[in-house]
Formats: structure tokens, C-alpha cells, sequence
């Protein structure tokens, strides 16, 4: 009972200071920031959590937009997991239109602004109620960068900043409120730019040797490869320079690739085989090939007697009600995309399989634009094509990716009808579930020594012998930015 008076008092402390958490995430939506230079967001984090009692550690991983923030002392320390890097091309208004706010300008599709700053809320609700109660422990919360374009937690895994974790919490806007039991598939993201001769394409073109000739052989023999690979696997690329004019033979050209697969080692054999490819082409076009290196990350591994942790934090909470206005609202939304709001939960039935109570429960949302209610983990056993560097941060500490409603049933994955609702109260409703129910979970992790015992236990049955091995080599380093730098581009 004591507990359960705590994990009220913590919904309802959140619930009383939600307007500054807002405020913080609709400000970071409001000057969204890319990889790498998110400066404005890291610094907004860091500063409130330092007025608040926390003390803060700059540049983890020489990385100059990543802070862990702490408060507290001895174990079990927990930590809190927070995102606020924004997409490119992605500006849109407040409002349930497409309309940008800059032309090409970033946004926040991802809903990053709310996942930094639900976590930064969930933190603090957790160390006002270790101050108040007295209750042993260190409460951390990560400022993690670049998780949309380079996986800055990578780079923070390799330097070992969770490495004394017991556990650590997050969560994602999504479009239902659920735990995961499922994964993410690992990502090498390669450039490979091939050098070759320039000559005139018309008078002299024996001389000349086409860089984007075995850019282009490489693609060829990497589509042929797809077809020898297993079924989780995906790769992807795009031609970043192809050339200046059609009358000369272009010496430098350049293919960017992401290459996924579910499983570290599998991911290596394949991301060498396209290395291959990548040689053969050079062969046949007398060219050679650079291999510049962009990022890496692993797969999820879901910890799954947490995930059922946050499901009980999830019941107490209770569903997020929605209002006529905040419907309308993405109903408005929803009918600018292709579909209809039946489709969607059609999709959700024939990817999950979920039993026949969960299944009665949908069928209630067919007609609606938004999913308040709560779900027991419906993914165990799916993998998804998608890639995270949260899949590093599970290699090295037990987690589970939450998800709350902070998105429309027919918005896609990074779209400006993400961005539209990532600023409205639909979004700042399902970040406050999302602090609301890690707070919760974190006084299990406080309180009972069995929990922590048995999310380790599964831990480390999942990672094995060999435990985490960084996939990162060993040469390649974070970008490295300014603040007046970001100014002046």
C-alpha cells in the first residue's frame, strides 16, 4: 500500500508541474535542430535539471550535445533515456494541414521534443520523490543525440557511460500506448565513394575512367545480392554524387547504404558482402573505392519482465482520454493521408495476432482518429525493419521501449502529421503518460531488490557469454560541432 500511495503521489506531482514540461518540449519543436547540433534542446534539459538540484556531465563520448544529469547516491541507479534531434525537411505549423514553416527546414516527425523532454519529467518526479522519502538511489537522466542521423548512444556505449546501470527507461511517441517485447534490427550506414578519371565524354572517352560506372555496377550486383540474403535483412542506398555534366567523365561519385539485419553477426557477413560488391565494381571499371563510415548500430533486445513492469505502471495510470477537439483534430489529419482509420487497426490485427479481448478492444477504434487506451506488450516475437541506437543502449543495460499516443492512427513514421501533433495537447498528453508510467515503474526499481534481480537475470540469459561487443570500429569518432558554427550555417 505504501508503494501505491508513492506511485500516486508521483502521477499527481507530474500532473501539477505538466505545463512546465510542455513548455520545455514546445520549445525544442518550435527550433528543431539535426544531428549532432542540437545545442538549444541539450542546453534547455541540462540547465532545468540543474536548477532542480541534479549535476550534470558534458560532452560523454566527445560528443558536445550529450549530458548525463544525476542526482542521488548508491545503487540501484536507474536511468532515464531522453532524445531531442529533429528531421530534416520535416517544418510544418501548428496545425492539422500540411503547411511548412520553413521550406525545407527540419521538424520534429519524430516527436523528439516530446521523448527528451517525457523523460526529463519522469527523472524529476523520481528524484523529488527519493528526496522526499528517503529512499537510497541515484536517478540519472541521458541527453542523447543524433538518433535519427549517427547514433550518438553508440558512441556512448563504446566509452562505457551505461556501463553501471541497473536498468534504464524510455519510451517513443508512437500511436498506441504499449511496452515492447519486440526488436529493431541492427543498421551499418556506409558511404562508399568510388575515384576515377575524368575525361571528355565525347572526344576522348577511352581515356576516362567512370566513377559513376561502378557506383552504378555496385547497385546492380547489390540488387543480386537481395536476393541471397536472409528475410530480415534490408539495404538501402542512395546516390549522393553522381557527376557535374553529362559531357565529362565524372571522377568522383558516391553511394550512401544502409545495410540491416536483425542479428550482429549476420549483419557483418552481409555489410562484407556488399564491401564485395563494392571491389568487384572497381574491376570491372577501373576505378577504386573509399569506404567512409557513418554509423553503426545493433539490435534490440527487449527485456521482457520489464516491459510487464511497465504494463502494471501502464493499468495504475490509467488510459489517456482524449477530447472531442483533440479528435477532430486528427481526424483532420488522418483524412489527409491514404486509408481509413479501420485500416489501421485491420493492420494492427494482422501483424500482431493479438488474443480475441485485445482484438474486441480495437475493434471500438475503428471509427476513431486516436488510441488512449492501454496495452499489454503486443510485439513479442516481431522484428522490426526499422533500426534504433537504443538496440546498443539493451546490448549493455536491460530495457523496453514504451510507446505512448502521441500520433494519429493514419499518420506514417516521420511525416508532418507527426510534427502537427508533436506540438498540440495530443502529443503533450502522451508524453505525460509516458512520464507518468516510467516514474511509476522506477519506484518498483527502488523498492523491490526481486524486480532488478530478475530483469538481470534475463539480461544477461539474452546477451550470453560474450555480452555486448561494440560494433562501432575503433577509428571512427562523433562529428564534432560548435554552437557559433551552427549559428553561422
Amino acid at each position: 500500500m505504501e508503494n501505491k500511495n508513492a506511485k500516486r503521489d508521483i502521477i499527481r506531482t507530474l500532473e501539477e508541474n505538466a505545463s512546465s514540461f510542455t513548455a520545455m518540449s514546445d520549445e525544442i519543436w518550435a527550433k528543431p535542430e539535426l544531428a549532432w547540433k542540437e545545442f538549444i534542446a541539450s542546453r534547455l534539459q541540462a540547465d532545468f535539471l540543474e536548477r532542480e538540484g541534479f549535476s550534470i556531465t558534458w560532452d560523454l563520448a566527445d560528443v558536445a550535445t550529450a549530458f548525463v544529469a544525476e542526482w542521488g547516491e548508491g545503487k540501484p541507479i536507474i536511468g532515464f533515456i531522453g532524445e531531442y534531434d529533429a528531421l530534416p525537411g520535416l517544418s510544418q505549423k501548428n496545425q492539422p494541414v500540411e503547411e511548412p514553416v520553413v521550406e525545407g527546414a527540419p521538424g520534429h516527425g519524430c516527436g523528439h521534443n516530446l521523448l527528451g523532454a517525457g523523460m526529463v519529467a519522469g527523472a524529476w518526479a523520481v528524484k523529488k520523490w527519493l528526496e522526499s522519502s528517503g529512499t537510497r538511489g541515484t536517478v540519472r537522466y541521458y541527453g542523447c543525440p543524433a538518433e535519427e542521423h549517427g547514433a550518438a548512444k553508440v558512441f556512448m556505449a563504446r566509452e562505457g557511460v551505461f556501463d553501471d546501470l541497473d536498468a534504464a527507461l524510455n519510451y517513443h511517441p508512437a500511436d498506441c500506448n504499449s511496452p515492447s517485447k519486440g526488436s529493431c534490427v541492427g543498421v551499418n550506414s556506409i558511404y562508399f565513394r568510388f575515384h576515377g578519371r575524368t575525361s571528355h565524354a565525347g572526344g576522348s572517352p577511352e581515356k576516362g575512367r567512370s566513377a559513376l560506372d561502378g557506383v552504378e555496377l555496385m547497385n546492380v550486383g547489390v540488387n543480386y545480392l537481395r536476393e541471397h540474403v536472409k528475410d530480415d535483412v534490408r539495404i538501402h542506398y542512395t546516390i549522393t554524387k553522381g557527376g557535374d555534366a553529362p559531357n565529362i567523365v565524372p571522377a568522383l561519385a558516391e553511394v550512401f547504404y544502409y545495410v540491416r539485419a536483425a542479428q550482429p553477426d549476420y549483419l557483418q557477413e552481409v555489410t562484407d558482402r556488399v564491401r564485395d560488391v563494392a571491389k568487384g565494381a572497381t574491376l570491372m571499371t577501373g576505378t577504386t573505392v573509399e569506404e567512409i563510415y557513418e554509423s553503426v548500430c545493433s539490435s534490440v533486445l527487449s527485456n521482457h519482465y520489464l516491459a510487464d513492469l511497465q504494463y502494471q505502471a501502464m493499468e495504475l495510470v490509467g488510459p489517456i482520454e482524449f477530447s472531442d477537439e483533440e479528435i477532430a483534430y486528427a481526424q483532420k489529419i488522418n483524412d489527409a493521408f491514404p486509408g481509413t482509420d479501420s485500416d489501421y487497426i485491420d493492420e494492427m490485427i494482422e501483424r500482431y495476432k493479438p488474443p480475441s479481448e485485445i482484438v474486441a478492444i480495437l475493434d471500438n477504434y475503428r471509427d476513431k482518429p486516436l488510441i488512449g487506451e492501454n496495452f499489454p506488450a503486443l510485439d513479442e516475437g516481431i522484428v522490426e525493419h526499422g533500426s534504433t541506437d537504443v538496440g546498443d543502449l539493451s546490448w549493455v543495460t536491460p530495457v523496453s521501449m514504451l510507446s505512448t499516443t502521441c500520433f494519429t492512427t493514419g499518420s506514417p513514421g516521420h511525416s508532418w502529421g507527426n510534427v502537427a501533433t508533436s506540438v498540440h495537447s495530443i502529443g503533450h498528453k502522451g508524453m505525460m503518460h509516458a512520464a507518468k508510467i516510467t516514474a511509476v515503474t522506477a519506484v518498483d526499481l527502488f523498492t523491490e531488490p526481486e524486480h532488478l534481480r530478475k530483469i538481470r537475470q534475463e539480461f544477461e540469459q539474452k546477451t550470453g557469454p560474450s555480452g555486448y561487443r561494440c560494433p562501432l570500429p575503433e577509428h571512427v569518432k562523433p562529428p564534432r560541432y560548435e554552437p557559433e558554427e551552427e549559428a553561422a550555417s
